[in-house]
């Protein structure tokens, strides 16, 4: 850079800049707007997962389960709509069932251990929504969007010590 630093040579090249410049620079963005534009909710699934950042929680593992159903006619249509997830961390498990229902929005059944008391919270691109598993550890979250999801688990133990979970990226 010449033996300039950082700031001074910006300062420089926003000098060196006109009208003709402003205009091609113009012109490429319209170029990539219209030819490579930016993904639908990529902005979201950004500040979605910076969010998440900031907190100091447990990561819990993922894995997908194919459960096998009756019928050939079955499977294939039970694979297409309903989804079983397990979630596991060293202070709890859940095993999550993703279903889409026929309006297109989303239905997820959960079962978590240990459960009584357990508050669960989802984490989606333009919100959250909470719940608390009854006793057996069972909760429910009804009419959410399709799209990117975490859950986040709130459990407290035995002793009264409070743990935060949080589930990987999850599509629903």
């Amino acid at each position: 850079m010449n033996g300039h630093d950082a700031a001074t040579e910006l300062a420089w090249a926003a000098e060196e800049l006109d009208a003709s410049d402003a205009t091609l620079l113009e012109q490429i963005a319209e170029a990539y707007a219209e030819f490579d534009p930016v993904p639908d909710g990529l902005v979201e699934r950004i500040q979605f997962a910076i969010t998440l950042d900031a907190l100091q929680v447990e990561v819990a593992t993922l894995t997908q389960l194919d459960l096998a159903v009756g019928g050939a006619r079955s499977a294939a249509t039970a694979s297409e709509t309903t989804r079983t997830v397990t979630v596991t961390a060293e202070s709890v498990t859940t095993l999550i069932t993703i279903s889409r229902q026929p309006d297109a929005s989303i239905r997820v059944d959960g079962w978590a251990v240990p459960g009584a008391g357990l508050g669960v919270e989802v984490l989606l691109a333009l919100g959250s929504r909470n719940t608390e598993a009854d006793d057996d550890g069972r909760f429910v979250f009804d009419d959410l969007p399709a799209g990117p999801a975490k859950f986040v688990l709130h459990a407290t133990d035995a002793d009264g010590a409070a743990s935060t979970v949080v589930s990987p990226t999850i599509e629903l």
